[in-house]
C-alpha cells in the first residue's frame, strides 16, 4: 500500500448541475492495487495504516488524470499550421502528414511522439483518432500499451474526396477494423472505436460498413467530426441530398451513448435534440476552433438540450496536448459569447477536463479521486520562482489556486502522472520524480 499526501482537487459531482469543487489540503489517499482504498486527513490515515511508502506531493496540486476526448495520432508533427480554415488546412497540413503513416516505421516514430506528448501533458485517458492505415493503428496501440495509457481508438476510414492513398472500400474498412478490434478491444487499457473520418469523406456504403462493425464487436465506440465549418456543412448537405450533418450519422445507426462527435460549432436545434436523445457526447475543441476560425462553441445550447460535453485537444489543428490550455480557451470562448455564453468557474473547467471525459468514455472508475476509483492522477508542481509557483503561493483559496493552474499551467508544470497507481515517466517526469520526498513508513 502507498499513501499519497497532497492538496487534492476534483469534481465528483457535475458542477453544471449543482456540484462543487472538492478540495482538501494535506489530504491522504491510500492506494492499494492501483485503486484508492481510503481518503481523508493525512495524519489520520498515516496513523491508521501501516503503509509501504508515503509519497509527499504537497508542493503543488494533485488532480485527476486528464481525459482527452478528441485527438489525432497522425497529426502531432502538423501542429502549428495557422492562418487557414478547416478544408484548406486539411489539404496543406494534415493529409500530407497522414499519408506518410503508410510507412510502418514512420508510424512507430509518430506513435512514440504522440503518446509521449499525452503523458507530458498529464493526459491519462484519450479517445484517439487513429490513422488511415491498419499497421499504423496497430503501432499506436502497441505504444500506448507499452506506456500504460488508457487509449480508445481505431482505423480512420474514408472513400471519397481525400488523397487517393487515404481511401478505402466498405469491405476493406470492415475487415481491417474487425482484425484490429479483435486484437486490441478490451485488451489491457485499450479499446476500439469505429472511426469514419467525417461524412464529407464517407459515402453511404462506407457508413453502413461502420455500422456493421459497430454491431459485430460488443462495446466498441464511435467517433467522428460534425458541424465544424460552414463550408464543410454545406458540402455535406449537398452530398446527402440536404440531410443534416448529425442525421448522416444517425440514419446510419452510428449514434448512441458510446458515440463522441468532435466540434459541433454550428448545430441546429433539431440536431441537438437528436444528440441528446441518443446520449451522444460532443468533444469541445476550443483551441482548434479558434486556430481554424471555425467559430464560438454554443455551450449554453448544448447544456439546455441535455447534450453531454467534454474537452478535446484536437491535435494537430489544436495547439497542443494540454487540457489546461483547452480549459482556459473554453473559458475565453464563453466570455466572448456574451449573453449566449456560460460563465465558467474553475470547477467547470476541471470537470470538463476530467470527469466529463471519463463519463463520455464510460470509464466508470476514473475521473475523480474518490474512494473506489483507480488512481489516475496528475501532479502539478511548477518550478520554483515561476509565475505559476508565485501565483499558487498567494492563492486565496482552492478555487483561486485552480483558476491560476488553468490560467498559467503548461506541460512543463506536470511533475508526475499515474495510471492505475503506476507512475509514467517520460524524461522530464523522471527528473521530477527524483525530487519527490518518498519515505518508507
Amino acid at each position: 500500500m502507498t499513501l499519497f499526501r497532497a492538496t487534492v482537487l476534483d469534481t465528483p459531482q457535475n458542477p453544471f448541475t449543482g456540484g462543487a469543487l472538492r478540495a482538501e489540503s494535506d489530504a491522504g489517499l491510500l492506494v492499494r492495487d492501483g485503486a484508492i482504498a481510503d481518503r481523508g486527513a493525512f495524519a489520520a490515515l498515516a496513523a491508521r495504516y501501516p503503509v509501504d511508502e508515503v509519497v509527499d506531493l504537497r508542493d503543488g496540486l494533485l488532480l485527476p488524470g486528464f481525459v482527452d476526448t478528441h485527438v489525432h495520432f497522425p497529426q502531432v508533427r502538423a501542429i502549428g499550421g495557422l492562418g487557414m480554415p478547416l478544408l484548406q488546412w486539411l489539404e496543406r497540413c494534415a493529409l500530407p502528414e497522414e499519408a506518410r503513416l503508410a510507412d510502418r516505421s514512420y508510424a512507430e516514430a509518430v506513435a512514440a511522439d504522440f503518446v509521449d506528448g499525452l503523458v507530458r501533458a498529464g493526459t491519462t485517458s484519450a479517445l484517439v483518432f487513429g490513422a488511415h492505415f491498419a499497421p499504423a493503428v496497430d503501432a499506436l496501440f502497441v505504444e500506448a500499451s507499452r506506456t500504460g495509457l488508457r487509449v480508445t481508438g481505431g482505423l480512420v476510414v474514408s472513400d471519397r474526396l481525400l488523397r487517393e492513398e487515404l481511401l478505402t472500400t466498405p469491405q476493406r474498412a470492415y475487415d481491417e477494423g474487425l482484425a484490429l478490434a479483435r486484437r486490441w478491444h478490451s485488451t489491457g487499457r485499450t479499446r476500439y472505436a469505429v472511426t469514419p473520418r467525417f461524412s464529407l469523406s464517407c459515402g453511404d456504403g462506407l457508413l453502413d460498413s461502420c455500422r456493421s462493425l459497430l454491431s459485430d464487436v460488443e462495446g466498441v465506440f464511435v467517433t467522428s467530426h460534425v458541424n465544424e465549418n460552414d463550408l464543410e456543412i454545406a458540402t455535406v448537405a449537398g452530398l446527402f441530398d440536404g440531410c443534416g450533418y448529425v442525421d448522416t450519422y444517425d440514419r446510419a445507426g452510428l449514434l448512441g451513448r458510446r458515440s463522441v462527435l468532435a466540434h459541433n460549432v454550428h448545430p441546429t436545434d433539431v440536431e441537438l435534440r437528436c444528440l441528446a436523445d441518443r446520449g451522444a457526447t460532443v468533444a469541445h475543441c476550443p483551441t482548434s476552433n479558434a486556430a481554424l476560425g471555425s467559430g464560438l462553441f454554443p455551450l449554453k445550447r448544448h447544456l439546455a438540450a441535455g447534450v453531454r460535453v467534454a474537452l478535446g485537444s484536437d491535435v494537430g489543428a489544436g495547439t497542443g496536448f494540454c487540457l489546461l490550455k483547452e480549459g482556459l480557451q473554453a473559458y475565453f470562448v464563453q466570455q466572448l459569447s456574451g449573453g449566449d455564453g456560460v460563465p465558467l468557474a474553475p470547477a467547470h473547467l476541471l470537470y470538463l477536463a476530467t470527469a466529463a471525459g471519463a463519463e463520455a468514455l464510460e470509464l466508470a472508475d476514473v475521473g475523480d479521486l474518490g474512494v473506489g476509483r483507480r488512481f489516475d492522477a496528475v501532479w502539478l508542481r511548477p518550478s520554483a520562482g515561476s509565475t505559476l509557483a508565485v501565483a499558487l503561493r498567494h492563492a486565496a483559496d482552492a478555487d483561486d489556486a485552480l483558476a491560476k493552474a488553468f490560467a498559467l499551467g503548461t506541460p512543463g508544470d506536470v511533475a508526475g502522472v499515474w495510471v492505475d497507481g503506476g507512475r509514467l515517466t517520460p524524461a522530464p517526469l523522471a527528473e521530477a520524480a527524483a525530487l519527490v520526498d518518498t519515505a518508507a513508513r
